[in-house]
């Protein structure tokens, strides 16, 4: 369900950029180097996540991958 939904954000923000959609997340995936992300889009990225699930996944420290992500959001 969280790997769905954060699928679904990351999608929107790489289609935002006109780049291409992710049919899957890896959890080893790093946001920068393998999604792409830079510092803009991981800002959207942050609040688009605080929005849905309440969570800021930056609050104690930065995350790089999506596993870092997942990790946060199953701790709320």
């Amino acid at each position: 369900m969280i790997e769905e939904q954060l699928l679904e954000i990351i999608n929107e923000l790489l289609e935002d950029e006109g780049e291409e959609t992710l049919e899957y997340l890896n959890p080893s995936y790093h946001l920068k180097d393998d999604i792409g992300f830079d510092s803009l889009t991981l800002a959207q990225l942050t609040v688009m996540i605080e929005s849905k699930f309440g969570v800021d996944i930056y609050a104690d420290g930065i995350v790089h991958t999506v596993q870092e992500v997942y990790d946060k959001l199953n701790r709320q």
